[in-house]
């Protein structure tokens, strides 16, 4: 057990951070490792148990990290205390649990905070729901009673590295997944998708997950329509959204901006005369078909059609694999920001650990001059004492 009788300033600039990340671990143990919003308060009693004042978890799908401030002297100890409560909650034996995580400590593991927050050290590079799940960790370890003033510093900085590069770089702006590739690609075509409306035409898996990503991304009306009217509304229940029924479908189309065929039929369920008349009956306005049919739902003599943009899942694949080139070239400008706005922490503890040191001697000098011009009287002595702090500039006084 940690000695749990530690000063706060014993904290400043002592940090370590254990955890397993999909580097580091299996996908199996990641999930055992997974500390849910519920089990976060007993977690955070064990971690008070074995003696840690200040702690943030941060558990996700992709990684779990138990973020410490911890005395200096005690990195091993703490280490393995962690590693210890780690093993206690997946059910795994400490050996195993060791063997897939990191610990790092001090400047290395303030660098990979910053990392973190700004999604360089994740699955998916430049990913922005990272730096949102570290906040709702913050507040929920302070929720515990679990953040001092020194973690409070280190995840603010954190959030001024991740909105730095932010501005500095286009690292997230770019999609590197086919549901991000087709939403920025219906965007592009039709701006605010709040006031796009989108016909999901089968009930294929992948275009299921595409309407929901339209979904999430504001989509403003989801139709659905299949040629079972029991899967299509089944369907329609899942994504909460209209149902249309297969002899609508011309009609359908024209209200469409956005068409996801999913049927897998093995034949053309739209061809480029349905399509020619929707975009006549649109008065040319342009429709995005996003076939994730394998093989095709649509068929490829539409793509000549001037105002149909089709789209297999091998385009958005290939859109895909163009953000994952931007984003690693964006990451290298994005790392020297890191490793700069890291470097200022260390000097400004550094600074900060000298200027009290100096205080703290200043005032000791005070005390034994107080003690001597009072000839040993200790009432006398503390009355000096008193008056001359008081007459200490404020940042002094505070210290």
């Amino acid at each position: 057990m940690i000695d749990q009788k530690i000063k706060p300033d014993q904290l400043e600039g002592s940090l370590i951070i254990v955890g397993a990340n999909h580097r580091s671990s299996t996908m199996l143990l990641r999930d055992r490792l997974y500390i849910s919003e519920t089990a976060l308060p007993s977690f955070y009693q064990r971690l008070r148990d074995a003696g840690f004042n200040q702690a943030i978890i941060f558990s996700t799908t992709d990684l779990t990290e138990i973020i410490i401030a911890t005395p200096q002297t005690s990195l091993g100890e703490a280490s393995a205390e962690v590693v210890k409560l780690l093993a206690a909650h997946a059910g795994e034996s400490r050996s195993e649990i060791e063997g897939q995580t990191y610990t790092l400590s001090g400047q290395e593991a303030v660098r990979h905070l910053f990392a973190v927050a700004s999604a360089l050290d994740s699955l998916v590079v430049g990913d922005t729901q990272l730096l949102g799940q570290l906040r709702s960790a913050h507040r929920l370890a302070r929720t515990n009673g679990m953040v001092g003033t020194y973690l409070d510093t280190l995840i603010g900085l954190s959030q001024r590295t991740a909105e730095r590069i932010s501005r500095e770089t286009e690292i997230s702006h770019r999609p590197v997944s086919i549901a991000a590739a087709a939403v920025q690609v219906a965007r592009d075509l039709h701006g605010d998708l709040a006031r796009s409306t989108c016909l999901l035409i089968g009930a294929g898996e992948m275009g299921e997950m595409l309407a929901s990503s339209m979904l999430s991304a504001g989509l403003g009306n989801l139709i659905v329509t299949h040629p079972s009217e029991q899967r299509a509304d089944t369907l329609g229940q899942n994504l909460n959204c209209h149902v249309g029924t297969m002899d609508d479908l011309p009609q359908l189309l024209s209200q469409a901006d956005i068409v996801l065929t999913a049927m897998n039929t093995r034949r053309f369920i739209l061809d480029a005369e349905m399509l020619k008349a929707a975009t006549i009956a649109r008065r040319r306005k342009p429709i995005f078909v996003i076939d994730t049919g394998v093989p095709g739902d649509v068929d490829p003599a539409a793509e000549a059609l001037e105002d149909v943009f089709l789209y297999t899942l091998d385009d958005l694949e290939r859109v895909t694999r163009e953000g994952r080139v931007s984003r690693a070239q964006e990451a290298e400008t994005a790392w020297t920001i890191v490793d700069e706005e890291a470097g200022k922490v260390e000097i400004g503890i550094a600074q900060t650990d000298a200027l009290e040191s100096d205080e703290t001697d200043n005032i000791e000098e005070m005390r034994q001059a107080a003690i001597k011009e009072a000839g040993g009287d200790a009432e006398r002595a503390t009355k000096i004492l008193v008056q001359r702090l008081k007459d200490l500039p404020k940042n002094i006084r505070d210290t």
